[in-house]
């Protein structure tokens, strides 16, 4: 066959608009098999697909930094000063190997960890789907009450009145006709407001920054509470799909993509990490520096401390932020527990409209986050971990077929059969927890 010239082969990719217009673009990409070959490669991800995975690891990071992040954050590092360093990064290690096993488990099996478990044994991710429904409600509660404070503290709004409009910011991002890249651009827009915001108060409270880093592997003390705590609370409930589920809507799946599931898991775990360290230097240094905090709200009055009024009005945006990207956290993963790849996009944007509303109106009657119930949902996160991180593992070991006979990697299986054991403890802690609260 004789070459073509160049100019020929742009006529005719131009000429498809007559009425032979397709027959002659099918007649060409016959003719030129190069082209055709180039044309059936696998596309480049699109901006969708982008934005999907950008959101999934910040909507993992942010479902993290919810009101109880601050509040942990702020109360340990007070009890422990420098110390509480080996904590942070102690955990941030744990999870990171939870996190690495359940990213890469449900990437490249393209299914979500309840639709694994009725795999696994028929009826069991209905199970687990009630405990992620029965924590997640409760903690929604809780987090609907902290953006009430957040804009309370930010702009001096009655409390209820904040979370009722807050909810309605939330029940807008799901029913707008581009939910997915509505909630992908919050939830990266917030978490990086809320990272720079802290790095300001941070650096204006001249932490000992030297103390934390030799604490960090030298530590002077070492609680093992405080460790389990921050792996409860950064990977425990429904935080520990909240990213890998958003995941499966990017594409990003299949044994093909592991390398690429794999640091999109670690880069959401270390953006929560640089958020719990860049607070926990905020309150360090104003702590070092001997200043005497509020007790009813010691995180508020350390920004207020180290920033004065614009300190507390940052307080304010930064614990709004965490507490409305939890109501989003919380209310996408666990209808995403209640549904399945098979429900219609629009009835589960409907399904979650309604979850959401009824975590508002639950505060609303309540008037308040009720603490013996959020004491319970919390124990629930620390049997979830163990039971859902089992159905991970064991599809990881013994159920290829399930991951698209995909070799799963020994060392990340080792890996995460470590943290197996630490959850193990950490929920028959959360299990010895509950059954002193119930006795109370």
């Amino acid at each position: 066959m004789a070459p073509r010239d160049h100019n020929d082969v742009i006529r005719s990719t131009r000429d498809t608009s007559g009425p032979d217009g397709a027959l002659k673009m099918s007649q060409q990409h016959r003719q030129d098999p190069i082209e055709t070959q180039a044309d059936e490669r696998p596309s480049a991800p699109t901006t969708a697909g982008r934005s999907a995975l950008l959101g999934a690891m910040f909507l993992m990071a942010t479902s993290a930094i919810g009101p109880g992040f601050i509040t942990q954050t702020t109360n340990f590092t007070i009890t422990l000063g420098a110390a509480f360093a080996f904590a942070i990064v102690a955990s941030i290690l744990v999870d990171i190997a939870v996190q690495m096993n359940v990213w890469r488990v449900i990437g490249v099996s393209g299914m979500r960890a309840n639709e694994l478990a009725n795999k696994v044994a028929p009826g069991l991710g209905w199970g687990l789907a009630g405990l992620i429904l029965l924590g997640g409600l409760v903690f929604n509660i809780g987090n609907i009450a902290g953006t009430g404070l957040g804009l309370n503290a930010m702009l001096g709004m009655e409390a209820q009145l904040g979370a009722v409009l807050s909810v309605l910011v939330a029940i807008g991002i799901f029913v707008s006709k581009r939910a997915g890249i509505a909630l992908d651009r919050i939830v990266v827009v917030l978490g990086a407001v809320m990272i720079l915001l802290t790095l300001y108060i941070a650096l204006t409270s001249n932490p000992p920054v030297g103390a934390a880093l030799k604490n960090s592997v030298l530590p002077d003390n070492i609680d093992f509470l405080a460790i389990t705590t921050l792996i409860g609370g950064t990977v425990g409930g429904y935080i520990t799909y909240a990213g890998a589920h958003r995941l499966l809507e990017s594409g990003t799946t299949g044994p093909e993509n592991a390398g690429k599931i794999t640091k999109a898991s670690v880069i959401g775990i270390l953006v929560t990490g640089v958020m719990r360290v860049v607070l926990f230097l905020a309150i360090l240094g104003v702590v070092a520096g001997g200043a005497a905090l509020a007790k009813d709200n010691p995180a508020a009055s350390a920004f207020q401390q180290a920033a004065g009024e614009f300190g507390l009005r940052a307080f304010g945006i930064i614990f709004w932020a965490a507490a409305i990207t939890s109501v989003i956290g919380a209310s996408y993963t666990t209808v995403s527990f209640l549904t399945t790849s098979k429900t219609p996009a629009r009835t589960r944007q409907w399904v979650t409209v309604g979850f959401i509303a009824v975590c508002l109106g639950l505060f609303l009657a309540l008037g308040k986050a009720p603490v013996q119930l959020l004491v319970f949902a919390g124990g629930f996160n620390g049997v979830i971990l163990p039971l859902g991180f089992t159905v991970i593992l064991w599809v990881a070991w013994r159920r290829r077929d399930l991951m698209r006979e995909y070799a799963y990697p020994r060392w990340l299986l080792a890996l995460g059969a470590i943290a197996w054991l630490l959850t193990l403890w950490l929920g028959w802690q959360s299990l010895s927890g509950l059954q002193a609260l119930w006795n109370a």
